[in-house]
């Protein structure tokens, strides 16, 4: 499967952003999604992550209550909504597939996704 996202810019403290990534060649329904980012000097970390059938989510406790991802399978798309953004949400951020079991252990692992997007630059000013 290919992963494009899209949807980063420059936003100050406190704006939203929504991020989306949209799967081609393959069955998109198949794979659970995730998304990571890596901001300058850091590794890359897991943010959120959905389930196939869109009924199971899990956080990184830094964004938990501030970001939202959802998918819609119709139209082979994965979101990141994010309000209230902070400065140190400034990263770049990618999209993943896994075609493995979700659980909310497992599926933070970016080790265990297979597929990668090429990252959409958000940059949060204070």
């Amino acid at each position: 499967v290919q992963l494009q996202a899209s949807g980063g810019g420059l936003v100050q403290a406190g704006d939203s952003l929504r991020l989306s990534c949209l799967a081609s060649g393959r069955t998109f329904s198949q794979y659970n999604m995730g998304w990571f980012r890596q901001a300058p000097g850091k590794e890359r970390e897991f943010v959120a992550t959905i389930a196939r059938s869109a009924s199971l989510t899990k956080y990184a406790d830094s964004v938990k209550g501030r970001f939202t991802i959802s998918r819609d399978n119709a139209k082979n798309t994965v979101y990141l909504q994010m309000d209230s953004l902070k400065p140190e949400d400034t990263a770049v951020y990618y999209c993943a597939a896994d075609d493995g079991v979700w659980n909310p252990l497992r599926s933070t692992r970016e080790v265990l996704y297979d597929f990668w997007g090429q990252g959409t630059l958000v940059t949060v000013s204070s």
